[in-house]
């Protein structure tokens, strides 16, 4: 296995156990909750050739969440779909950057990376709480949910992804 494998692996576990055992059990004001373990979505490695083993592990990643949190599929939902629409989300946020697969997340401008963020955990949040509240009368608390739990998740994000990123050796 060469380090980007195990680097990945690493990303994979710590995430998954830091979104279940820390997180999981923040719940500020009573409806605001982050959800950290999507930076392996954001962050996997782009390669285009590789979508359907993305996709996988986007469902897995998901699928340990929802395992651990007694959820019933809706982390692995949402998941799923932020792994779908990522390219569309990339190639709008970073243009040339990202058609030739050259774009490291950690080397962007910060507005940039604040879009690319913004927008991934946006919709992440808004299928992840749509599917949990699953009523239309319940709208109001939907969006609530979704733009307070998503502007404490982009911040975490900020302060976190400096921390997974690659050694230099």
């Amino acid at each position: 296995m060469n380090s980007e494998v195990i680097l990945n692996i690493a990303r994979f576990i710590i995430l998954v156990f830091s979104q279940v055992l820390i997180f999981n059990h923040i719940d500020f004001l009573g409806y605001i909750n982050p959800y950290i373990y999507i930076l392996f979505i954001i962050l996997y490695p782009i390669r285009k050739e590789e979508k359907g083993q993305f996709l996988f592990l986007a469902f897995l990643i998901g699928f340990c969440v929802d395992f651990f949190s007694d959820s019933g599929g809706i982390h692995a939902a949402a998941s799923v779909s932020i792994a779908y629409i990522r390219p569309i989300v990339l190639k709008f946020v970073f243009g040339n950057i990202y058609e030739y697969q050259i774009i490291k997340i950690s080397n962007t401008a910060i507005g940039q990376r604040i879009a690319y963020l913004s927008i991934i955990i946006l919709i992440h949040h808004l299928i992840l709480f749509g599917l949990e509240i699953f009523s239309i009368s319940h709208i109001l608390s939907i969006l609530k949910n979704t733009l307070f739990s998503s502007i404490f998740t982009i911040f975490l994000c900020l302060l976190i992804i400096p921390l997974l990123r690659k050694p230099k050796t």
